[in-house]
């Protein structure tokens, strides 16, 4: 199985407003950057399109470590929550848990995939963080 590294980034102009997002996938010196954008987003969405579209970007079932600025996605998966509001049929204290769309398309990746999730301070001077916030932003100024 190949292990590949994988750096995200969601940015959001106003929260909702127009956002973007972006990634670095990096297979030993090989290296992509991917990004997108949406115009009307929160920064959630863009921080958990980031991941899907990087795991989407992977041919065969590989084993991922994705670093991640965003909290809401890191502990979700890794504190299994996300695992929970699925048995709960997507409810959470009565009611519809956020972004459960992308929740659904984040952990049909996280099956094929063996991905352990490492979270970043953001705006700390990691490189790659500050690369795929670069990224996110320039997507984001695209629907502005």
């Amino acid at each position: 199985m190949k292990n590949v590294e994988i750096f995200t980034d969601g940015a959001c102009k106003g929260n909702p407003g127009p956002g973007g997002w972006g990634a670095v996938l990096r297979y030993g010196t090989a290296e992509k950057e991917i990004s997108g954008g949406q115009p009307h987003t929160t920064n959630n969405r863009m921080e958990m399109l980031a991941v899907i579209e990087a795991l989407k970007c992977l041919k065969e079932p590989c084993g991922v470590t994705l670093y991640s600025d965003s909290q809401y996605v890191c502990n979700s998966v890794n504190n299994g929550w996300v695992y929970n509001w699925k048995a709960k049929n997507w409810v959470k204290k009565g009611e519809a848990v956020p972004n459960t769309d992308l929740w659904i398309e984040m952990l049909a990746l996280l099956e094929r995939h063996s991905v352990k999730f490492v979270w970043v301070r953001g705006h700390n001077g990691h490189p790659e963080n500050e690369r795929c916030d670069r990224l996110a932003v320039a997507a984001a100024e695209k629907y502005r």
